[in-house]
């Protein structure tokens, strides 16, 4: 019986039958996962990438860690600067610390004249003329102290003309305290007016995409702002981020190289009132000159762009920040028209903000592109990404008709659409 099963698993091994005396449920988990490799399976692993770190978040933050930092003293010195940049639990940390020990070491000093001077044994004498009336101990000093920086005067405690020490340290505390009210305020003040959260108002798209524009190939995203009150003064700019290496063979990380999206053209100054569509032309100055479909696939990048402006309200700088991974490049896509003419308005519809359809498109490089438009051949004559882009209700070459009449003309191009494909 034992030499039978053994033929058995050894019959079920070859087959590639799991064995019913060690399930998989048993095996370990890098064991289970294993699987045959086909001609399908090794396609699919050649096209999916690795996860990348991103240098810049979606969300603007830079993910770059500053680590042995040896020369902090330069911190100190612009502490404006470095308590403004504190997280807020710190801020009020260093903001009630400063003024506690501020109140406990001029209360100190106050206690310490009248312990010099006699005033506490001498408290219940008649004719005595203390420092400060009615100041019997620590605790009432420093009370005093916070009465005194405060200017609360609650008028039990109170200095006497035949006190000159007491005198002088009343004016350093004075001065001393109008700066320490001076500095923290300050910081505080501008700590909750920095325009960074102007920024979570400012969208980009999930997606950037690439088709073409007027017979020439372009990247493109899409920004928006949410207010009503503009960013005054708007420009955008792009950085692409690469890994690249010299003739010479110097490897240089994470190099950094201008995308034009209309600087010489002014088109970098944006009037952002609507969702606008930031597009780069992908010519010779292009790094993307050279790049097909199936090479931007292979390649590993980063697009980060960088939104800047003037807050209406406040005046204040704000700079919004997102990236790009080569992943979330789509070739051959468009985005969907948000904008519509209503009655009297125009109306934008962030529900397709983020939304992209398919569109037929060149998959070779825009040098190859150019090169054939110069010798005659028409756009449909090169291999497309697909056959036909996916129909949509509403035509994108109507952006500002209503809706309600864009949606006739759809359903009249798709008529007419299915009529010539039953006649061909």
């Amino acid at each position: 019986m034992a030499g039978d099963s053994r033929v058995h698993m050894d019959h079920d091994m070859e087959t590639g039958v799991t064995p019913r005396e060690q399930p998989v449920k048993k095996l370990p988990k890098h064991l289970r996962e294993v699987q045959i490799s086909t001609d399908r399976t090794r396609l699919i692993t050649d096209i999916v990438k690795k996860p990348r770190q991103r240098y810049v978040q979606k969300d603007g933050k830079c993910n770059v860690h500053h680590g042995n930092v040896q020369e902090t003293y330069r911190y100190l010195s612009d502490l404006f600067t470095t308590m403004v940049d504190l997280r807020w639990r710190l801020s009020f940390f260093i903001f009630t610390l400063v003024y506690v020990l501020n109140w406990l070491f001029f209360g100190f000093l106050w206690w310490l004249i009248a312990l010099i001077r006699g005033d506490l044994l001498h408290m219940n004498e008649e004719g005595w003329t203390p420092c400060v009336e009615n100041l019997n101990g620590f605790v009432s000093a420093f009370l005093f102290s916070i009465e005194t920086e405060t200017t609360i005067g609650y008028g039990y405690r109170v200095i006497t003309e035949k006190c000159p020490e007491g005198i002088i340290l009343l004016l350093v505390q004075a001065l001393l305290g109008s700066i320490v009210n001076a500095m923290m305020v300050g910081c505080m003040f501008v700590k909750i007016s920095q325009p960074k959260n102007r920024a979570e108002t400012l969208m980009f798209s999930h997606k950037a995409v690439i088709s073409v524009r007027d017979n020439k190939l372009c990247l493109m995203f899409r920004v928006g702002d949410l207010r009503n009150s503009h960013i005054v003064e708007a420009s955008i700019r792009a950085k692409l981020i690469r890994s690249e290496q010299t003739k010479e063979g110097e490897f240089i990380p994470l190099n950094q190289t201008d995308i034009n999206i209309g600087f010489d053209t002014g088109d970098d100054r944006l009037f952002l009132v609507s969702p606008l569509i930031i597009s780069h032309e992908i010519n010779e100055k292009s790094p993307f000159w050279e790049m097909s479909q199936a090479q931007m696939e292979k390649e590993e990048f980063e697009i980060v762009v960088i939104l800047e402006g003037m807050v209406e309200a406040t005046g204040m700088t704000c700079q919004a920040r997102s990236s790009y991974l080569d992943s979330e490049v789509l070739w051959g896509y468009r985005f969907t028209p948000v904008l519509s003419l209503e009655k009297g308005f125009y109306e934008v519809d962030y529900n397709n903000f983020h939304d992209i359809y398919e569109t037929n498109t060149p998959s070779c490089s825009a040098k190859e592109l150019a090169a054939r438009l110069r010798e005659g051949q028409l756009l449909p004559q090169i291999p497309l990404l697909g056959p036909e882009p996916k129909p949509h209700i509403l035509d994108p070459s109507l952006p500002m008709l209503p809706k309600s009449e864009q949606e006739k003309v759809g359903e009249t191009n798709n008529g007419s659409a299915n009529t010539q494909k039953e006649n061909y």
